[in-house]
């Protein structure tokens, strides 16, 4: 009997935020008066179907959804504990870890993780201190590290969501590479001998880009993502081109199999029909909760990217 692999996966899904106005962070757009007129149909439409994209990652290659999955923009644990209560994943064992960020729109990473496959260890928030070209300081999301156990085996996950290009690229490659070193310097804290990593995120740069290739993949480390981003594939489209900002890379140990009972298979980007959009200018992009101001009423401005590891 051939066993099937497992996935784990990261998911971007564009700014799943409740309907309340909170006082400290800056999403009052994400509320029933305002633009975005983000009322309670519109958000239980869609924790429903990120509920049902999250379900089926993989599933043409593993019996089981993802063992866990790295999220970017989500607002708080209320719409985690709503996501865990839609239908389609309300009855699979399902759990999270969430910290509060001092992201200024107030979002933030989490990790979903399946209680009967993966056991968590420990968890922590890694606070990411990042200035602009003024010397003032970004608040961005922090990263998150969670070290559990999966198939006997301890692995480390770092959670990331790096800051945008929105002020410019020049102005903000530095902060990315800054954030590369920060993670780095977490990494080598870690006491065991050849630790198993998995680092994912939405890094808001291609794997070819410096932060990534340069500063954040180094010796130790393998990028599955980067021959994806070769063959011209992507996980969401800005200005007509496809880019890769989402990515899981590796270290070295999952690609050797005396070294790991868990080894790296292959990496994928999940876009099946219904994540993408059906119609327009834009048909067979990701299908988006929203085009600006206008609501869409799809999944997420991003497809989810996963892997596959062999057991």
């Amino acid at each position: 009997m051939t066993l099937s692999p497992i996935s784990i996966a990261f998911y971007n899904v564009e700014n799943l935020f409740d309907t309340k106005d909170s006082p400290h962070t800056l999403d009052r757009e994400f509320t029933p008066k305002g633009k975005k007129k983000w009322g309670p149909y519109r958000y239980q439409l869609k924790i429903e179907k990120l509920g049902k994209a999250i379900t089926r990652i993989g599933e043409d290659h593993s019996q089981l959804p993802p063992i866990f999955i790295g999220l970017a923009e989500v607002e708080n644990s209320t719409v985690l504990d709503d996501l865990l209560k839609s239908d389609a994943l309300q009855y699979l064992p399902y759990d999270y870890v969430h910290y509060d960020s001092p992201d200024e729109r107030g979002i933030d990473t989490a990790f979903l993780f399946n209680k009967d496959q993966f056991e968590v260890l420990k968890s922590k928030a890694i606070p990411v201190i990042v200035y602009d070209s003024n010397n003032v300081r970004d608040y961005t999301r922090d990263i998150l590290y969670v070290k559990g156990k999966l198939n006997d085996e301890i692995i480390h996950t770092y959670v990331n969501h790096w800051p945008s290009k929105r002020s410019g690229f020049d102005e903000t490659r530095k902060k990315r590479i800054d954030i590369a070193a920060i993670l780095h310097q977490e990494i080598n804290s870690i006491e065991e001998v050849n630790p198993k990593i998995v680092i994912m995120g939405d890094f808001n740069d291609n794997p070819d880009d410096d932060s990534i290739q340069k500063h954040l993949v180094n010796e130790n480390f393998t990028n599955p993502s980067l021959s994806l981003y070769r063959n011209g594939q992507g996980a969401s489209k800005f200005y007509g081109i496809w880019m890769l900002f989402d990515q899981i890379i590796l270290s070295n140990n999952f690609l050797k199999p005396t070294e790991s009972k868990l080894k790296f298979e292959s990496a994928h980007i999940f876009n099946p029909p219904f994540l993408t959009n059906p119609r327009g200018r834009h048909k067979l992009e990701p299908f988006r909760t929203y085009s600006g101001k206008y609501y869409q009423g799809g999944y997420s401005d991003h497809f989810p990217v996963f892997i596959l590891l062999k057991k």
